[in-house]
C-alpha cells in the first residue's frame, strides 16, 4: 500500500564534497581517524563530517552516495558540523558546491517559490530571498497564482528576477554560516 505523503527524511540521500584528508582526524567522533570527508547534504543542506571507505578517492565537488543502504564509498556520517569548524578550503569551495545543488535540484527550489509563505505578518519568506524585495516578492505572488513558475527561466522571463540561482545560493550560504536568524532551506 503507498501512502500520499512520504514523512520527509531525518537524512540525506546524497552530499556533496567540500574537502577531505585521506588521513584524518574526526572532529565528531572521538577516537575515529581515516579518510574523513567534509560533505554538504543535498537537501538539508547541513554539513556534515563522512568517514570514507579505506583506500577510496574523492573529489571536491563530487556528489556522493550517503543514504542508509548500499553505499559504496561511504563508512559512515559520523555527525554534523558547524561552519566555523570546517576547514578554509572546505569553507572557499562552499560557494560553488551550494550553486550546483542550487542548480541540479531546480524543480524542489522552484516549488519552494511557488509555495513560499509569509512567516509573520510582517515578513514573507520570499523577501529573505537576497534580491527580492517587496516589489518583485508582489510580483512572484500575482504570477505564481496565474499560472505556477514551472523553471528558473520561467520565473526570470515573467517577473524580470535576475539569476534566480544566485539568490537562493546566497540564502543558503547566509543560513549555513549562520549568519540568518530564520532558516528557509538549511534544515537544523
Amino acid at each position: 500500500m503507498h501512502r500520499a505523503q512520504s514523512p520527509p527524511r531525518k537524512y540525506d540521500e546524497y552530499a556533496y564534497v567540500l574537502d577531505f584528508n585521506s588521513r584524518g582526524k574526526s572532529s565528531t567522533v572521538r577516537g575515529r581517524d581515516g579518510i574523513i570527508v567534509t560533505a554538504i547534504g543535498e537537501s538539508r543542506l547541513t554539513i556534515l563530517e563522512v568517514l570514507g571507505i579505506p583506500n577510496s578517492t574523492f573529489e571536491i565537488g563530487e556528489k556522493i552516495y550517503i543514504g542508509k543502504e548500499g553505499r559504496t564509498k561511504v563508512l559512515s556520517v559520523l555527525g554534523k558540523m558547524e561552519y566555523a569548524k570546517i576547514s578554509s578550503s572546505a569553507q572557499s569551495e562552499l560557494e560553488t558546491v551550494v550553486e550546483n545543488i542550487v542548480t541540479d535540484n531546480e524543480s524542489k527550489f522552484v516549488e519552494y517559490l511557488n509555495n513560499a509563505q509569509p512567516l509573520t505578518p510582517r515578513i514573507h519568506a520570499l523577501e529573505l530571498i537576497p534580491g527580492i524585495g517587496k516589489i518583485y516578492m508582489k510580483n512572484m505572488i500575482e504570477e505564481r497564482e496565474k499560472k505556477k513558475f514551472e523553471s528558473y527561466l520561467d520565473l526570470q522571463e515573467r517577473v524580470g528576477l535576475k539569476e534566480p540561482i544566485r539568490h537562493i545560493s546566497e540564502r543558503i550560504m547566509d543560513e549555513v554560516t549562520g549568519e540568518s536568524r530564520m532558516n528557509l532551506f538549511v534544515k537544523r
